[in-house]
């Protein structure tokens, strides 16, 4: 790492991103460093980190993203009292919030967000305090909601007395109220925070102490009369240098540079050469790097726009040079200072996006487009805001303009000597802006360096924060406790069993997780106050080893395991997903906390605590929308899920003959309110909530029926009174042992209407039946053979359906109708079920009538 960040300041700004979770805020004067800092950080760090910048150029240098774009935040300002409303993040607010905006994120900026540990935010003297508060509740949505930014690590890196954040008047009137100061660190969210600042003062731009004196004085706004006077002495009325002297004038506002070079280009006698870029893939025009179509002549003064990647490093972004020739794809620049000539060919730009890699999981720059051209672009004149970052040996600075803070101070510290810096209008008091707050911020952050003995601290915080999270059920609990409520609140049309493995789930968690947690935590206490550094104590890790092994073991099996195999059935679509999510969030935070765990079984370290609890974050979850029928319900001591599957199976097969949602059919309570009750005659069938009179009259007959034949066939004792006698309303097709050529009225009469040609539809309307129970009439006497099977089905489907049965075995009509397709309705299926009993021998015994 020395080897990578030599400078002792550097390193501890290193260590405090790597070794704590301390909000930093890494500043400078120009040309101290900031930037290598934040190239060497992203090869080197561990850290899952994402890097955004204010502007799209901006980022594009970082080799990141913009905030606008990754936050998909709008450019408007952000008013906090609207938007979030102490976190609640309730979507009917007046104001569009980033919360509200979040819906549009795909799964996998989620899934970024999620698993991040650092968030770098380049030039952040350019980024409002309003637009901080609103990264802070996207980052609480997808992280911790309890935490500023979701607990996620803050980077932040700039200079205060450099460019400053863009408020127009009206905007900063509404966020007035609301905000101190626009600058980044009056953020509300930051403010809770503890950040800390570390300031790099070694220049590497310049090396005359006397220039570096006169900048810090203009950077502080602490200019006297004789710096000023000193200053001024660059101060060159008329100056016009030659074509090859390579100076480049920085202004104030952007259509003074464009003029002067466009004004220099027309002077050139050469012909003009327009070179196109080309763009591929997502490229915002706010983001390229120079022209789209660049125009040129041999004689030009150009500046380069990117650094040379090759072994040569032949040139650098900000290096001017004069055009000397253009052939055919090779554009040839002179430098002042430099023998040879450079070759300028095409250089390619790309827009990064972030992804997770599939097989690592890790954060990974994926491009998404590109943007090739050559890296010049027109240099007698550039704007003093798009200087920023940049070196010239000679420039022409006129700043007499200057209408922001810090423009002054970026103009002349681009220079990199005194000698080298002409001034086209003396520098008055007044050009020198500055802002009071930044003053006052900057004063006491330098009163507060941090050392040695602060990162050591924030060191073992750090660890013993982390540790103590491994342990806490807090965040389960509150899940656990909202999962409880939905069920609650909708217990009526839920089955009793979800209550109950939820209370068996309930004790575990309080006895064996958190009960258990709560006695350890105090012998964490007695390790740390013989050595507070958690790492390398080994006692310590051999006590976390075995405590990560249990927790591992009874969070998977008395939560994960339990959610996976709970159900979730309700007739209510709307409950089902809300529960299904609730469940889903709750299985999220056991499931993450297991991998934690398991993490640890090894020993505790900050790096795999990280990565473990990063993975297991972006592990897509996904529960059972509705489980399989189990064995839940109990009546008269015995098991019913057989029954239960049976009128399950006859609600689907009707939904899908009378085209209605199951629940219109039956409702999923009084669907296992039969079940329970086990309902004999019309007269019980009457006394459960959901059946009315002409319910009772349509679909009684074939309920009583599937009940009295499944409490005959297992032998259950359910009041023999009810049994011994026929209910006078129950068709007598439904009971298993009825006596041989007698058919019931009701059966008889469909068997006549039938046969005095009317449909099926005729006879079930004027009867008030069903269509299927109709069906189920005629079928016995198909099965009797006083009706033609021919009548009612196709031989072609006669066969299929046969062929189906036979190979299928046991099978119900909802398999069956699923197996064979459109084509064949239920109906047809009961048909030939009844063709089948006249040769018994060949039909399963769950089919015999």
């Amino acid at each position: 790492m020395n080897q990578e960040i030599p400078n002792p300041q550097l390193q501890l700004a290193f260590d405090f991103v790597e070794q704590t979770n301390t909000n930093l805020f890494l500043t400078g004067k120009a040309g101290t460093g900031k930037t290598t800092f934040l190239r060497n950080l992203k090869i080197i760090s561990p850290k899952r980190m994402i890097v955004v910048a204010p502007t799209g150029v901006a980022a594009i240098n970082a080799g990141g993203v913009t905030i606008h774009s990754f936050f998909q935040m709008h450019f408007g300002p952000h008013i906090p009292e609207q938007t979030s409303q102490q976190h609640n993040y309730s979507p009917g607010d007046s104001q569009k919030s980033a919360f509200d905006r979040s819906q549009r994120f795909n799964r996998e900026k989620i899934n970024i967000m999620k698993s991040l540990d650092l968030l770098v935010i380049d030039e952040i003297s350019m980024v409002r305090a309003d637009l901080l508060d609103a990264i802070d509740e996207v980052l609480r949505r997808f992280k911790d909601r309890y935490k500023p930014f979701g607990g996620v690590q803050l980077l932040m890196i700039g200079d205060l007395q450099q460019l400053a954040p863009v408020a127009k008047d009206e905007e900063w009137e509404l966020l007035r109220p609301y905000y101190d100061t626009i600058f980044f660190f009056g953020s509300r969210a930051l403010q809770k925070t503890h950040f800390t600042t570390i300031e790099l003062k070694h220049i590497y731009r310049q090396s005359d102490d006397v220039f570096i004196r006169l900048l810090n004085k203009v950077r502080e706004n602490n200019i006297d009369n004789q710096s000023l006077e000193d200053l001024n002495k660059r101060y060159i009325p008329g100056f016009n240098p030659g074509n090859d002297e390579g100076y480049i004038t920085l202004t104030t506002h952007n259509y003074q540079s464009q003029a002067i070079n466009e004004k220099k280009l027309k002077e050139l006698q050469n012909s003009k050469h327009i070179f196109t870029a080309e763009v591929e893939g997502e490229f915002p025009e706010y983001s390229y790097p120079t022209d789209f179509e660049l125009i040129l002549k041999v004689g030009a003064q150009v500046m380069f726009v990117k650094n040379d990647i090759s072994r040569d490093k032949l040139f650098y972004n900000g290096k001017i040079g004069k055009i000397t020739m253009i052939d055919d794809d090779v554009i040839f620049v002179k430098c002042d200072g430099d023998y040879d000539v450079i070759p300028v060919i095409p250089a390619e730009w790309t827009n990064n996006k972030y992804t997770i890699n599939e097989e690592t999981k890790e954060i990974t720059e994926t491009p998404v487009g590109s943007f090739k051209q050559y890296p010049l672009k027109l240099a007698w004149a550039i704007t003093i805001h798009k200087s920023q970052g940049l070196t010239f040996e000679k420039a022409i600075i006129d700043a007499n303009a200057a209408f922001a803070h810090g423009q002054v101070y970026v103009a002349l510290s681009r220079c990199k000597t005194f000698e080298g810096m002409v001034l086209s209008s003396p520098i008055a008091q007044v050009s020198i802006k500055s802002d009071t707050s930044v003053k006052g911020f900057s004063t006491e952050a330098e009163l507060n360096q941090p050392g040695e003995q602060e990162l050591t601290a924030s060191r073992i915080a750090y660890q013993q924060t982390l540790l103590l999270e491994l342990l806490d059920f807090s965040v389960i609990q509150r899940r656990f406790y909202q999962c409880q409520k939905l069920i609650k609140e909708n217990a009526s049309v839920l089955l009793p069993a979800l209550a109950e493995s939820f209370m068996a789930m309930h004790n575990a968690l309080t006895t064996e997780l958190i009960g258990v947690s709560d006695k350890f935590k105090p012998q964490i206490g007695q390790f740390l106050s013989t050595d507070p550094m958690i790492e390398g104590y080994e006692a310590l890790q051999e006590r976390i080893k075995k405590a990560s092994a249990y927790f591992a073991e009874k969070t998977d099996q008395n939560i994960c395991k339990v959610l996976q195999n709970l159900d979730i059935e309700t007739d209510n679509k709307a409950i089902r997903k809300v529960l299904k999510e609730s469940f889903e969030n709750l299985y999220q935070e056991a499931f993450v906390k297991t991998a934690c765990f398991k993490a640890c079984m090894s020993g505790f370290t900050v790096k795999n605590y990280l990565a473990a609890k990063a993975i297991a974050a972006i592990e897509k979850i996904q529960l059972k929308p509705e489980a399989k029928p189990k064995a839940n319900f109990v009546a008269g001591g015995k098991t019913d899920s057989g029954l239960l599957q049976e009128i399950k199976n006859w609600r689907a097969s009707m939904a899908e003959e009378e085209d209605l949602p199951i629940y219109m059919v039956l409702p999923q309570k009084t669907m296992y309110d039969l079940v329970e009750m086990l309902p004999v005659t019309m007269k019980e069938l009457k006394e459960i909530k959901g059946f009315g009179k002409k319910k009772v009259m349509k679909y009684g007959p074939e309920l009583i029926g599937i009940i009295r034949n499944y409490l005959k066939v297992s032998h259950l004792d359910k009041i023999e009174a009810d049994l011994s006698e026929p209910d006078t309303e129950l068709p007598d097709e439904y009971l298993i042992e009825r006596p041989k050529h007698v058919k019931g009225q009701t059966q008889q009469l469909s068997f006549e209407m039938f046969k005095q040609g009317k449909t099926i539809a005729e006879i079930a309307a004027e009867r008030s039946l069903s269509g299927t129970t109709i069906e189920t009439h005629l079928a016995r006497y198909v099965a009797s053979g006083e009706l033609d099977i021919a009548q009612f089905v196709t031989p072609e489907k006669l066969e299929l359906i046969t062929a189906y049965f036979l190979e299928a075995g046991s099978a119900s009509l909802t398999e069956a109708k699923t197996a064979l397709g459109e084509d064949v309705s239920y109906g047809e299926i009961r048909m030939v079920l009844g063709h089948m009993n006249q040769s018994k021998s060949e039909l399963p015994p769950k089919y015999m009538l």
